[in-house]
């Protein structure tokens, strides 16, 4: 059963949220923060990305990196930018986007609970990006960025988180200028804070939504932590990591869309015999996004195809075969294409669907020769991936609304 705990929240002070406030630090490069950065001393991105505040040959995995974030952090909470609640609570953050509303519990889960698969992940994670944030949270002493979990619907807990929003005033409500609404209350109600710990401990699983590498680099400095404090508790910080954790029913997942440099020597009719043989290839007018599993867009030498599975390429009765992300990777990218391993290959390219078909056609014209726009991985298939403890292929899900970075930290000790 899940241990979810309120805590002390360390953020920005209400007058200055909108400065603070940053995109996640993984979601732009060095020169990209730093223009994002510029002119605003506030900026979170001087904390999650603080390379931007130390000279360009200094590399951003190196030690001075990590500790000029832990002067940051020391200096915005010594002028006031940011503030640390007296009191252990849970926390109310709502995001909405396109009229969409997705609301859910800032609070620190367990590492135990992560290490015992209650929290149950649904991908590989890649050591040299865990190792840069386990420097970064255990230098900084915070979990600076949020872990994205899910969990299947309560009514009691959106009952709980309803009537607090009616009753309570936010202290952050603003728009950032991705036109998505950020609104966060404080829920400091001590038998509440009790009754929400209570029901998250009768919910059997957490599934990881977004940030499979902060919360394995999470669990590994409290990991580092207890063996360097063997008499340790089991209640101190360190044992937890801070989370965001939304009902199913209100999650969104855009489609995940491939690119290919080559045909992998292929001439373009070759291809396309080859890809018949897994599927039906239809030519269309003009460009669609597919929204029925099974069915895949295609853009060749200009043109627009519908892609149909045929029946056999998938087990429709394995959580992962089934997806369509999978099929396209074992029939067509791995043995036509020669993208073997899609997460180091130089010729793929993978596009948000929040960049829209557009995107896809600019890099056909720009670098790219192929492209595939997916129909979207369902909140379903991620927890049945879960659930039968096996991982998707890589880049099967983007979430929209990102988690705005700054709004909430996890002090460790």
């Amino acid at each position: 059963m899940a241990v979810v705990r309120p805590f002390r929240g360390i953020r920005p002070d209400a007058k200055l949220v909108e400065q603070v406030a940053s995109l996640p630090y993984d979601v732009m490069n060095r020169a990209e923060a730093k223009e994002m950065a510029k002119g605003n001393p506030n900026s979170f991105l001087h904390i999650c990305r603080s390379e931007i505040d130390l000279p360009d040959n200094i590399s951003q995995y190196e030690m001075e990196v990590y500790e000029k974030a832990k002067e940051n952090i020391d200096r915005f909470l010594a002028k006031g930018i940011l503030i640390q609640d007296e009191a252990s609570i849970f926390y109310i953050y709502r995001q909405i986007m396109w009229g969409r509303v997705q609301t859910g519990i800032v609070a620190s889960t367990s590492v135990d609970d992560y290490s015992n698969n209650i929290i149950k992940k649904h991908e590989f994670t890649r050591k040299e990006k865990e190792l840069d944030r386990i420097k970064h949270f255990d230098i900084c002493d915070c979990n600076t960025e949020p872990i994205f979990l899910t969990y299947r619907k309560n009514a009691e807990i959106n009952s709980i988180i309803n009537e607090w929003i009616k009753f309570h005033k936010p202290v952050y409500d603003f728009k950032t200028d991705d036109e998505i609404t950020h609104i966060f209350w404080p829920l400091d109600d001590v038998n509440l804070v009790k009754r929400i710990e209570e029901i998250f401990r009768g919910i059997e699983y957490l599934y990881i939504a977004d940030g499979h590498h902060r919360s394995a680099s999470a669990a590994e400095v409290g990991k580092r932590r207890r063996e360097a404090n063997p008499n340790y508790s089991g209640r101190e910080e360190f044992n937890y990591f801070m989370s965001v954790i939304f009902p199913d029913e209100d999650l969104f997942i855009m489609d995940y869309n491939r690119t290919v440099k080559d045909l992998n020597g292929l001439s373009e009719e070759e291809f396309l015999i080859k890809l018949a043989e897994v599927y039906t290839i239809e030519k269309v007018a003009e460009k669609f996004r597919p929204m029925e599993k099974h069915v895949v867009a295609m853009l060749l030498a200009g043109q627009w195809f519908k892609l149909s599975v045929k029946n056999g390429t998938y087990d429709a009765n394995d959580a992962v075969n089934r997806l369509d992300t999978a099929i396209l990777q074992k029939n067509v990218l791995n043995p036509i294409l020669g993208i073997e391993d899609p997460r180091t290959n130089k010729r793929i390219d993978f596009i948000g669907g929040i960049r829209g078909l557009e995107e896809l056609e600019r890099r056909c014209k720009l670098d790219m020769q192929i492209a595939f726009a997916m129909c979207p991985t369902t909140i379903e298939d991620l927890i049945s991936v879960a659930d039968s403890g096996e991982v998707m292929p890589p880049k099967s899900t983007w979430f929209e609304p990102k988690l705005r970075s700054g709004l909430f930290m996890h002090k460790l000790s």
